[in-house]
């Protein structure tokens, strides 16, 4: 059963396309800041599905910015 966890577990957004922007600390690949990305490894699945929604609700924002 464990083992079977872990398969199921979130994730990554990880893209490996990783260049964190200076001012904001977000990556541009993936759009986790510095702190998520570092999280990320130790983050439960209820955590790293609430960083996937800052991660959207960001992507969302630079798409309305860059039309």
């Amino acid at each position: 059963m464990a083992q079977a966890r872990r398969l199921l577990r979130v994730q990554s957004p990880c893209v490996r396309q990783c260049c964190l922007d200076d001012e904001t600390l977000v990556c541009l690949g993936c759009l986790r800041t510095l702190d998520e990305i570092m999280a990320w490894g130790e983050a439960s699945d209820e955590e790293r599905l609430r960083i996937l929604e800052a991660v959207a609700r960001r992507r969302q924002a630079r798409n309305a910015r860059n039309g």
